[in-house]
């Protein structure tokens, strides 16, 4: 054969697979994708294990407490966390003058306790630390008189909550330790809503955010932590669907989020329909 009508041969099969390529449904569905890849460019979709937040949890499971970390106590004497810690434990930061979330927090704390059959300070412990270094521990023990007003289990509880207070090092070290982040403004302090759940070796096993537990939860986290067992919990998946606002000092739907995963997942979706759709036989009269 001539090189020359070779040539146009091989240009004319070029040209019949561009034409179909670009007019078919491979390039419909990679167009697709493409433009609503191009629109979501610059939206934080999957970015929630690349950047820590300025406010908010991020979890350190299966780590360990640093072994210096000093507290103050209700007896006014100094202690160190990890000596405290021979059970299951529940750590919570607070700062006890707070006039958002803490107080819901620890009336959370305080129902759930109340209504558990597990014993405080026997299967369990609560610890309450201050992560704000000017208060005392007078504050603290007032506070805790407070809170053991709502229940009736008084006196256990009593024994199973301690409160604390310390210094400006060791809250640095144990709030870093826990993954409990949180920003100072003025003489306030924006911050979420959580607990640490610490095994009797001091490992950090679950997580519990909000302000209100429910005591399956609770008592599952417990028993998970006694056994030193660790797992995400669906807060991860919460994490990823709603966002800390610090002004309302409140968890709200990530919608930009959410919709944009939907989204993606709708257009994958659709572009594996066209790819392995089967082709209809035509049918000859």
């Amino acid at each position: 054969m001539d090189l020359n009508v070779r040539t146009q041969n091989n240009w004319s099969l070029l040209t019949v697979f561009g034409y179909r390529f670009f007019t078919g449904k491979f390039f419909l569905a990679m167009l697709f994708l493409l433009c609503f890849g191009i629109k979501l460019i610059g939206q934080p979709v999957f970015d929630d294990k690349t950047k820590d937040p300025e406010i908010g949890v991020v979890e350190h499971l299966d780590e360990f407490l640093p072994t210096d970390i000093y507290l103050i106590d209700e007896n006014n004497q100094r202690v160190l966390l990890t000596d405290l810690i021979d059970k299951p434990t529940i750590i919570n930061w607070v700062y006890f003058r707070c006039p958002g979330i803490c107080s819901p927090l620890m009336e959370g704390l305080a129902k759930v306790m109340d209504a558990s059959d597990l014993v405080a300070g026997v299967d369990y412990q609560v610890l309450t630390i201050s992560f704000d270094p000017t208060e005392t521990i007078d504050l603290g023990i007032r506070k805790k008189t407070n809170y053991l007003n709502l229940v009736n289990k008084k006196e256990t509880i009593s024994k199973g909550w301690k409160f604390f207070v310390s210094d400006s090092a060791s809250i640095a070290k144990g709030t870093n330790a826990v993954g409990f982040k949180y920003k100072v403004t003025g003489k306030d302090f924006l911050h979420a809503a959580s607990v640490t759940v610490v095994s009797p070796k001091g490992k950090i096993t679950r997580y519990l955010n909000g302000i209100y537990f429910l005591p399956f939860d609770f008592k599952m986290a417990i028993i998970e932590s006694s056994k030193g067992m660790s797992a995400p919990t669906i807060n991860k998946i919460m994490q990823y669907c709603f966002s800390y606002d610090p002004v309302g000092q409140a968890y709200v739907l990530n919608v930009t989020k959410i919709s944009g995963t939907l989204i993606l997942f709708v257009a994958v979706l659709f572009f594996l329909i066209l790819i392995f759709k089967p082709k209809r036989k035509k049918i000859n009269k």
